[in-house]
């Protein structure tokens, strides 16, 4: 089974919209056939994510750092919950068990994973799909901001173009099924 996963916020304070979309990503993943590894939360997107990949009994697995369960941000439901020591250990261990990534609207937890992956794509070292969410036009601004990186010569067009933005949940899952073979980056090529 093929696992997608999932960088998100973990606030409950966002407007409804974010959670709807992060709902509908979750259920049309698991009639998809795809497994889910997000960030081992209960609340927010992380929560809304999780409960859509158990009401649809499709497999979900948590990443957590100790100090998140020890505070109890853990959610209760998962029982597939690896724990980690550090957030970076965290989110390494969420990109490798990845083979594909989603990421939807989050804070800067949620930035720094997706230049994490971003910077490893650029790189060479992961092929998988990265596709953001643009649930409500929220990462307009940040597709903007990459796109004056190219134009300014900081980024190279073809880093850029193995991003994918999707309008909607159907959107990404479909790039998370069509893989990301076509895109691949050789490490001799990647440098800027």
């Amino acid at each position: 089974m093929k696992r997608v996963t999932v960088f998100c916020a973990s606030s409950d304070k966002i407007p409804q919209i974010y959670i709807d979309e992060a709902r509908e990503l979750a259920r049309l993943l698991a009639q998809s056939g795809f497994g889910v590894v997000y960030g081992g939360g209960e609340i927010g997107l992380m929560g809304a994510v999780a409960n859509e990949m158990l009401a649809n009994n499709a497999p979900i697995t948590g990443v957590i750092p100790r100090f998140m369960v020890d505070v109890e941000w853990q959610h209760r439901g998962v029982s597939d919950m690896i724990l980690t020591e550090t957030m970076a250990e965290r989110k390494r261990k969420m990109i490798d068990l990845a083979d594909a990534i989603v990421i939807l609207p989050g804070s800067t937890g949620t930035m720094d994973e997706l230049f994490d992956a971003l910077a490893d794509k650029k790189l060479g070292l992961i092929w998988k799909p990265i596709v953001v969410l643009n649930t409500n036009h929220f990462y307009d601004h940040l597709k903007a901001q990459l796109e004056l990186m190219v134009s300014e010569k900081f980024m190279n067009e073809r880093h850029f173009q193995t991003i994918t933005f999707a309008s909607t949940p159907a959107e990404a899952v479909k790039c998370c099924e069509n893989g990301d073979e076509s895109q691949r980056i050789k490490l001799h090529e990647a440098a800027v």
